[in-house]
């Protein structure tokens, strides 16, 4: 009895056979496919490159230009970046606090908003003090130029 088992077991696996390797051609036809020579080009406006909500290079640069001071929150599905207060060791009278806000999956000059905080020590507390409009213009032109050199970068690589 054991040994009419086995050729009849042979005989479905054999059966089985030519069903596995059409489908395990048809994989082979579908990856093919795939490979190709061409290398796929960077998107230049990176909103496929990541899963995240905003443009990942204005995000990176973000973090980059903010990287000396203590992040409070970073959200990249809304594109929020809040840091601490940060007072520069040469200054320990004064501190600031910055929000970046990226509102656009495109790498554009409107896709970005700074907004920055300043107080000064008056009597041993803290109090509000205006911020110079040229010192959010630099960091937004921070940002922005750190983000075009690295879709550049991208996109040669």
């Amino acid at each position: 009895m054991s040994k009419l088992s086995v050729p009849a077991k042979l005989g479905v696996t054999l059966a089985r056979r030519p069903a596995a390797f059409a489908l395990l051609g048809l994989a082979a036809l579908g990856l093919s496919a795939c490979a190709s020579k061409d290398r796929p080009r960077a998107d230049l406006a990176a909103s496929q490159v990541t899963t995240i909500g905003v443009n990942s290079y204005l995000w990176r640069a973000s973090l980059d230009a903010l990287s000396f001071m203590p992040l409070l929150q970073a959200d990249s599905s809304g594109g929020v970046i809040i840091t601490d207060w940060y007072a520069n060791p040469g200054n320990p009278g004064e501190r600031m606090k910055v929000t970046v806000s990226i509102l656009d999956r495109d790498l554009r000059a409107d896709a970005l908003r700074v907004a920055a905080s300043r107080q000064v020590a008056q009597g041993g507390a803290w109090v509000d003090a205006p911020v110079q409009a040229a010192t959010v213009q630099k960091l937004e032109e921070i940002i922005l130029t750190r983000a075009r050199d690295l879709r550049r970068s991208a996109i040669k690589g």
